[in-house]
């Protein structure tokens, strides 16, 4: 079970009709961190969703995504999912390769949504 402190950062702010998530990762309910590229894309979209769902807002909304992936070898993999869950037209998107702080995470999601009509 991996447990992360309380940290000094804002998990959604509010700004000029925008609406920024804090990077999120994929952890389970149960503290846990799934296998592989693909699950751990499902689960951290899922967790983003779920916050953009309390601000009123989905997926739908998200106009930039940064991806931070651990494994340049994931990318296909993690495209595949990505792909899925976000309809035309897609939000722009930058991905680096990147050290994580959350051992076995192979990526971190940040996203900016749009709050208006």
């Amino acid at each position: 079970m991996t447990s992360l402190p309380a940290l000094p950062f804002s998990k959604v702010r509010r700004a000029a009709g925008l609406v920024f998530l804090s990077g999120d990762l994929p952890i389970a309910a149960d503290g846990s961190v799934p296998e592989g590229i693909e699950a751990q894309t499902a689960l951290t979209l899922q967790r983003i969703a779920a916050t953009l769902h309390g601000e009123g807002l989905s997926l739908a909304d998200v106009v930039s995504v940064t991806a931070h992936l651990v494994n340049p070898a994931d990318f296909a993999g993690f495209n595949r999912v990505y792909a899925e869950a976000f309809p035309e037209p897609r939000p722009v998107r930058t991905t680096v390769r990147a050290d994580l702080m959350l051992p076995k995470a192979l990526l971190e999601l940040t996203v900016i949504a749009s709050a208006q009509p």
